[in-house]
This record gives structure tokens, sequence and C-alpha cells, in this order.
């Protein structure tokens, strides 16, 4: 199925690239062009022609890269001509680490994000509570303590106080750490003498010797169980939702990284009645049946004119940095614990090696030094054991490591060795600066969030936001990973500004690397005739404003396979 899939695809793009000029000539004239953009800055990542004035499409690809006085010949009746102004112009925009519905359903419910204060969180949560029934159940995301003073979890009691009746579930921004109060604790049947699942914490109040209310990772699963799930509709509209935020900011494509196949279903309904406009490249959790169905039933490529595809398993084997549950080497400055794994070998090695052998690309959530030092070892096992006469297809097999926060120095040239990924979100080191130093002291911070590091090693990196832990936005994006500080300019102690990359590098990131991670960079992540016209078009030239004002640029236009999605109304 996947050949099958993948040969048409190929066909396809080799008919149109072919004879695109057939399109476009007509008795020794060019045929008009669906959509002319002229009198732009446009950055085409194409060496021939690296920065042009206008762009035509046709059919939904790109049949001209050139100046505004060449771009005239494509104009005619039928033709949307958009007169840019001087507005900048990039490859559509992909985010390379994405959770597509969690952008929409933070749209929908309580959004914990930007609280400044333990009172100032309290108070939003409070007023939550505040129109919700006895009983009900109270959830929220987004909110992070390194902003506080003191930088200090919430606890069980601090909650108890604002929500004595309704059970209270609230995920820390990084999705691996929530607090909850005693209402969900008793409902969960968690008591002191409950002990910590594998892969998951717990976490205990030094002195009263009772569950604070912290819960790491699969512990999280002990309480959430008991919340309703959510229904088909609101799986829905959180997929709209996220749909319509994800353009407006320019993404043209989102790698989506770890869902169901219930998920994939509604979003194929979706893209069928065109309420979907972006670009879904999917990733299946794994290990478990989701992702055996994945490996049976192999990959789905470019479906709906290249708007949906699936060919990815997502695993998770640590937690986060800031929640303490990411794996490291050694424990922590700050806490008298390394962190923990959330797999064993046996459970995902196989897995691994029939990947390999069906060509199913794996993604893997790894950020501490010992995660990433663990996955490594794995990968290398699968290929070692699976060698390339097994394999379905002699391609390589593109595989990732998503984060790569904190890589032991040791283990940094084995990514290009093995011809691993890293996808890497700028957004977490700026995040990350006010309480890594604290986490891991100064000297682990020599492999952490080592960006220039790996590009001189070889390596490409795909460059994603993971939001909704992140805000999901590029410029903010764009900004971290060429200034290395946070959106105020400030940049901690032993921080290595020298890690930051130039634009171009930054541009990259955010174009013709996830369009590789995603097997696309012949289809996508550049300006060239013959590829998917997916553009963004920005209010300002990134690649030369000072560094602040990246942050101040907003997005002006997205054009997916041609067609204006999203526009700034004139």
């Amino acid at each position: 199925m996947r050949t099958i899939a993948l040969l048409v695809s190929l066909s396809l793009f080799s008919l149109v690239t072919a004879t695109h000029s057939a399109f476009t000539q007509k008795e020794g004239k060019l045929d008009p062009a669906d959509l002319v953009l002229k009198n732009g800055v446009v950055y085409t990542l194409y060496d021939d022609r690296p920065k042009v004035e206008a762009i035509a499409v046709q059919y939904g690809r790109i049949i001209f890269v050139g100046s505004s006085a060449d771009a005239k010949k494509y104009e005619g009746k039928g033709t949307r001509v958009v007169d840019l102004k001087g507005a900048t112009v990039v490859p559509g925009l992909a985010d390379a680490h994405y959770h597509f519905s969690g952008v929409g359903f933070r749209e929908m419910n309580l959004n914990l994000e930007g609280t400044t204060s333990l009172e100032d969180f309290l108070a939003k949560v409070k007023a939550r509570v505040d129109k919700a029934k006895p009983g009900e159940w109270v959830t929220g995301r987004g909110w992070i303590e390194t902003f506080w003073k003191p930088q200090v979890f919430p606890t069980r009691w601090d909650l108890d106080k604002i929500a004595p009746n309704n059970p209270v579930f609230l995920s820390r921004a990084d999705g691996h750490g929530a607090i909850v109060n005693s209402a969900a604790l008793q409902l969960a049947n968690i008591t002191k003498d409950t002990p910590s699942p594998f892969g998951g914490e717990i976490m205990l109040d030094k002195q009263r010797g009772e569950p604070n209310g912290m819960l790491l990772d699969r512990a999280q699963g002990l309480v959430s169980r008991n919340i309703p799930s959510a229904t088909k509709a609101d799986l829905e509209q959180a997929l709209i939702l996220a749909d319509k935020r994800s353009t407006s900011l320019g993404w043209t494509q989102i790698q989506d990284a770890g869902v169901g196949w219930d998920q994939i279903e509604l979003m194929k309904k979706l893209l069928g009645e065109k309420k979907l406009r972006i670009r879904l490249y999917e990733a299946i959790r794994g290990p478990g049946p989701d992702a055996q169905r994945l490996l049976r039933e192999g990959p789905q490529i470019g479906l709906y004119d290249g708007h949906l595809t699936v060919r990815t398993i997502k695993v998770s084997i640590d937690g986060a940095l800031g929640s303490k549950g990411a794996a490291l080497i050694d424990n922590y400055a700050d806490h008298d614990t390394n962190g923990f794994l959330t797999f064993k070998e046996e459970q995902v090695v196989p897995m691994l090696k029939e990947a390999l052998k069906k060509t199913i690309q794996v993604e893997t959530h790894a950020i501490g030094d010992r995660a990433n030092r663990t996955i490594l070892d794995w990968y290398e096992t699968a290929f070692t054991e699976v060698p390339m006469i097994e394999r379905m297809e002699r391609t390589e097999p593109r595989w990732r490591i998503e984060h790569a926060q904190i890589v032991h120095p040791d283990d940094i040239p084995r990514f290009a060795k093995l011809k691993i990924i890293p996808s890497m979100q700028p957004s977490h080191a700026i995040g990350d600066l006010h309480f890594a130093a604290s986490r891991l002291g100064l000297k682990r911070l020599t492999g952490a969030y080592a960006w220039q590091t790996f590009l001189k090693q070889g390596n490409i990196i795909a460059g994603g936001s993971d939001a909704p832990v992140e805000r999901g936005e590029p410029m903010i994006e764009f900004y971290a990973a060429v200034a290395r500080k946070d959106q105020k300019g400030f940049s901690g102690d032993g921080w290595h500004p020298e890690e930051a990359v130039t634009r171009a590098q930054a541009l990259k990131m955010f174009t013709l690397w996830p369009a590789y991670a995603a097997f696309e960079e012949k289809q996508r992540g550049s300006i060239e005739v013959g590829k998917w016209a997916d553009l963004t078009v920005l209010s300002a030239d990134i690649m030369t404003i000072p560094e602040a004002e990246i942050l101040k640029t907003r997005c002006v236009m997205t054009v997916i396979g041609g067609e204006i999605v999203w526009e700034v109304k004139r």
C-alpha cells in the first residue's frame, strides 16, 4: 500500500513538473496563472535564484519565480494579482513538532499561560471553579512556575482552598506534570501508600509524607482516566480552531507529534469537507495497538492533494526538564532523582525493528541526556539487527529524536553517524534558561539546546514549537533561534550564545529542513518551479531587521497549494 501511494504521488509530481509548460502555453502564448504575487522581497532558498520579486502559481504549483516585470506575462483574465508592496515572502513555514488538537483545546479550555504568580494562578482557577457545578471537573493547562517568586509548584492544599467541592486537574505547560486537588486524589484512591507507576511519580510533601498533588508523566493517568472524555464534537471543534490559529500565524504544515486513529479519521472527514486547510503530517502514538495498526496497514502518503500523510510512530521515553521527569545520567542539581524512562527496551526495540523493515519512520521524545543516549542505543540496535537487505525499500529511514534538549557531548556526534534528525524547538531554550541552570548546574549546559554544534557536525535541524507547550508562533521560534535570549532580551549565565544560529539557518529550520524530515523536500520547503505553492507572507524582512523587531513581525498572508487560506483584511 505504501509503495503504491508513493508511486502515485511521485508520478503526479513528475507529470506536473514535466508538463507545466503545456499548462502555461497556448499557441505560443502563456496561459494566465491562477495567482501572481509581485513587488515583494522573496527568499526562495533556491540556490540559483535566492532572492526574487515575484511568483506565479497555477494548479497549486509554482510555475514562475523572478522579476515583477516578467511576472506580468502570467497575468490574465481570472488571475488574482497581489501587489505585495514590499512585504516579505518565504517558503511556507512548517512546524516540525506540534500538538494540533492540543492547540485547539487550549483555545476552548482554561488557559493558564502567562500566570505571573501563585496568587494569579489561583485567581484564574477560582474564576473557573465559581462557574462550575458542584462535583464537576475543572481542567486546564499552561501554568509554569518558573516566572513565579518563589519558583515552586502549587500544591493540592492551595487548590483545596478555592475548590473544595470540585475535582481539579491542571496540566503544567509541558504536559508532563499536573497539579490536582484532594478531591481528584480521592476519586483516584491515591494515598501516601500508593506506589508511583513505572515512568511516573506521585510527588510527596517532605514534611507531611502525603501526596502534594503533583503528578509526573504516567502518574497523571491515575487521575486523568476519571475525567470525562472529550466528545467527537469537542475534538472536531478543537481541530477547526487549531487550523484557523495555525494558518493565521503563517504555518502551512504542522507535523503532529502523536495521535490516535480516531483523530486521523476525523481529520479525513474535515479535510474532505474543506474545513481544514493546513497540511498535516501525522505521527501515531506507540508502542501499542495504534502503532501496530500502522505497521500492519502501512503508511498513508499525500492524501487530499498532499494535505495528509500518516507514516510515523511517536514514542516518548522520558518526561520534561521543568517538571523534573527528564531522564538524566546524573541526579538533578535541585532534586534527589535523575528522572525516569517511560518505556523499557523490550517494549520498544522489537517495534523499532519492525518499523525499519516496513519503512515506517520513528520519532522519539527524549529530553534528558540519559534518555537521548538510551534511544540512540536502541536505534543503533535496530539498524544493526535489520540490515539494509531486509528493508522493504533501501532509503534512509530518517528517524528523529524530538527535543534532544540535553545531550551529553559524547553523544552529539552519534546523531550524524546514525543519520538521526534532531527535531528541536528554539522557544524551549529561551523559556528554560530561567530554570535549566538550577536543574542541571552550569556544567551540563554544555550540550544543552546545542543547535550550532549539531549543525557543524553535519546534521540538519527540523524546527518546531511543541505547541501548546509553547505559544506555537513562528516569529517567536525564529527569534529564539537567532537571538538565544528571552523575549525581553535576557540571557542567563553559561547559556552558550555561540549555539545561536544564523538567520539563513533559522529559515531552513522552519522550511526546507522540516520538509526533508517529512520526505517532502522535492515537494516543498523552497520556492522553486514545480513545487507546491506553499508560501508565508510577512510584514517585515526577518532576514535583515534588528532582532527585537522579529517579534513584532506578523503574518499578512498564508498560501497553501496556491490558495490563499488566510490574509489580513485590507
